[in-house]
């Protein structure tokens, strides 16, 4: 079942000379982990505005095809509306902070929806709780930590309950550590809650293990799409400007010279550890 769909879409922003999305065709299932990734100003953020209608209704510009988001024309609703079933965490977590402690920036939302008292103070609780901040609800969202401030717009999102998390290089100030944890998060929501997450993110190294739909970009358009063991593979992929997780490197080098330890390319060093270790596991046994 699909929650988003996209159809030939065209963008262009305002005094602009070309598309910033050229044709772009695109479906998302109901529980899919979606990895878009691909160089700098390839059209990642753009298409991510597009989900929540953001693009076109606050970024004004040309746009021509269909993008049906949770059954809805995003032409024809409200970025307000829209909100209720895509929530977006951006890459700046203090771009998204501004209430005076932790669970009231996590209730801001809900109290603009109109949710009950008690509604919302069950579902902050639950978010919280779900992020790990719990105890840091009375806190300043300005006092804590980048991470600590990334869960916070994470759990903003989540307490809306939306169907679709689209998170654009949300870890991109953090250090590989602390990004680990937010995406360990992520992909917790997504197999526990059965969430719809798309992340944009460049640090394959860290997050390719978790997705099982891969969208790579280039000027505007999509060049790769779908598993992303096969796509990692192609040898097109490191001329585009992806950086291929190094563990996939070293894998088809080892390959490309005759050792070839497993038939699933290896998308985390943990897996690759572990594909290497039964190989030798099995020469001495």
């Amino acid at each position: 079942m699909s929650v988003i769909k996209i159809n030939d879409l065209v963008y262009t922003y305002p005094g602009a000379s070309k598309p910033s999305i050229d044709g772009v065709s695109l479906t998302i299932e109901k529980g899919e982990f979606v990895l878009i990734t691909g160089p700098s100003g390839c059209g990642k953020t753009s298409l991510c505005r597009t989900f929540n209608g953001l693009v076109p209704h606050f970024y004004k510009g040309d746009l021509s095809g269909q993008i049906i988001v949770a059954d809805q024309d995003i032409m024809g609703e409200q970025t307000f509306d829209m909100a209720k079933h895509v929530g977006l965490v951006f890459q700046n977590p203090e771009n998204q902070l501004f209430a005076l402690s932790v669970e009231k920036d996590v209730a801001f939302g809900l109290e603009n929806l109109g949710i009950s008292r008690e509604e919302m103070r069950k579902r902050v609780d639950w978010a919280l709780n779900l992020t790990g901040i719990y105890d840091l609800r009375e806190r300043s969202p300005h006092e804590i930590s980048g991470g600590q401030q990334q869960r916070v717009t994470i759990a903003a999102v989540l307490a809306m309950q939306p169907k679709i998390i689209v998170l654009d290089e949300p870890t991109s100030f953090l250090d590989p550590l602390s990004a680990e944890r937010i995406f360990e998060v992520i992909y917790k929501l997504n197999q526990e809650q059965g969430i719809t997450v798309i992340l944009v993110e460049h640090r394959l190294d860290l997050t390719a293990k978790y997705t099982n739909h891969l969208v790579v970009m280039d000027k505007g358009k999509i060049c790769f799409e779908g598993n992303p063991r096969n796509i990692l593979c192609n040898d097109e992929i490191s001329q585009i400007g992806v950086g291929i997780p190094k563990a996939t490197l070293l894998y088809k080098k080892l390959k490309a010279d005759g050792f070839d330890i497993s038939e699933q390319t290896p998308l985390s060093s943990d897996e690759f550890a572990n594909q290497l270790l039964k190989v030798l596991a099995n020469d001495y046994s």
